[in-house]
């Protein structure tokens, strides 16, 4: 048992050690498309567990993330842009004027667009969430519409349909994929706490998790608020990563890429909504030949913009046909699949 146990702490830190490496070596040696699709995997993977709290652990359907990124990408974007920029982006209608001069560094403004959007999830999650399945489902995605649309006809404060462009780019690799790993660490750790148990406990059964003591009522609302401070730290990475940013980013389809990414992986899997992000980013972009000009043996084609999404759609519904439970099940990686290495000796 002491020797498994030194095992996995030996291959933890190395797996560790490659991961940093491989960062590092992405950072200078990837192009500037391959690096923005790599750090695009980090924040989707944040996105991917914050909505897998809700959906996988506790059991509820949420279709509301996109509100919430759209919330925390704002904010981060107005808190860190400079009088200058937010001179040339208001040209139609002046900005506010407490909002005009101010400008904080990028860690502030990230942890307060991320508080901003835990904020509004803990109002809307509370009256909300004594509805079950469709019909909160229904309700997640109103609201996120209702932010959509606010944030569409506030021109004063967020510049209404033109949006905001010459975000600073403060989304570095090392800053994305320094979150994403404290993501990571922090859903491991909150799952196999006593409040991740009763998130699962009421995930399975909530009549016989209230008999148990569990506060249904309580461990709904903090999933949902702290779902909802990530969904804000990762639609604030966003924004900086794209440099620009308007209210048509954040429509219900952002949000299906997510629940996609969470079904693919498994619900309720970290590992796998990790694995399911990195594949569904770099596929959806692999794939984007299809769009254009094809020159097939029998036929050619001139242009079909959206073949790629209908082919990657065509497999995706394969996955889900033949195995509904994803990748990964509700199951984590384990480093029992390496117990077979020629490095590894058995133990009499």
């Amino acid at each position: 048992m002491e020797i498994n146990r030194k095992r996995r702490h030996i291959l933890l830190i190395a797996g560790c050690a490659l991961i940093l490496g491989f960062i590092v070596v992405a950072d200078t040696t990837f192009s500037s498309f391959s690096l923005r699709i790599f750090n695009l995997c980090g924040i989707y993977i944040i996105l991917a567990l914050s909505l897998n709290l809700i959906n996988g652990f506790t059991g509820l359907f949420s279709l509301g993330h996109a509100g919430f990124m759209a919330l925390g990408a704002y904010i981060s974007a107005l808190l860190t842009m400079s009088p200058a920029q937010k001179e040339m982006n208001f040209f139609m209608s002046p900005i506010v004027p407490f909002l005009a001069d101010m400008q904080l560094p990028f860690i502030p403004a990230l942890i307060i667009a991320g508080l901003t959007a835990g904020l509004a999830g803990f109002l809307i999650g509370t009256p909300v969430l004594h509805l079950h399945d469709d019909y909160l489902a229904i309700a997640t995605l109103g609201f996120a519409e209702i932010i959509r649309v606010i944030l569409t006809n506030l021109q004063s404060v967020t510049n209404g349909a033109l949006g905001l462009k010459g975000l600073p780019k403060y989304a570095s690799t090392y800053m994305i994929w320094g979150l994403a790993i404290v993501s990571i660490a922090f859903m491991f750790a909150l799952i196999n706490s006593a409040f991740g148990r009763a998130c699962k406990a009421v995930r399975d059964n909530e009549i016989a998790a209230q008999a148990m003591g569990v506060n249904i009522a309580r461990v709904k609302i903090t999933s949902f608020t702290i779902s909802s401070f990530m969904a804000g730290l990762g639609g604030a990475l966003l924004g900086h990563l794209m440099n620009t940013i308007d209210p048509k980013m954040f429509t219900f389809s952002l949000t299906y890429n997510i629940v996609l990414i969470v079904v693919l992986g498994g619900n309720g899997s970290i590992s796998g909504s990790c694995i399911a992000a990195i594949v569904v980013t770099v596929a959806m972009e692999a794939l984007r030949f299809l769009d254009g000009p094809l020159n097939f043996i029998v036929f050619q084609t001139q242009g079909l913009p959206g073949l790629r999404m209908v082919v990657f759609s065509a497999l995706l519904l394969l996955v889900v046909i033949y195995r509904q439970q994803g990748l990964m099940g509700k199951k984590e990686f384990s480093w029992e699949i390496l117990e077979c290495l020629p490095f590894q000796r058995k133990v009499k």
